[in-house]
């Protein structure tokens, strides 16, 4: 099984969020690269986070980036 880059660049926005609070948001701005702006896009419109340029995980958002940041931190070691 291959990982598209879509699906890569959907992670990376997901491990970008600090899940100790979540008063926390992350902004992806127009100067971002392409992928990582059509990620968040994709990631708003599957209703993990509540804007389209990145704002703040969703309930579904947030269990998300839980399993994928501990993922990492297991591959990780």
């Amino acid at each position: 099984m291959t990982i598209k880059q879509e699906l890569v660049d959907e992670i990376e926005i997901l491990l970008r969020y600090n899940l100790e609070t979540t008063q926390e948001g992350i902004k992806v701005h127009h100067t971002a690269r392409e992928g990582l702006i059509s990620a968040v896009k994709r990631l708003h419109k599957k209703g993990l986070v509540d804007s389209e340029d990145g704002g703040y995980l969703t309930d579904l958002g947030h269990e998300a980036a839980e399993h994928t940041q501990a993922a990492l931190r297991i591959l990780s070691i």
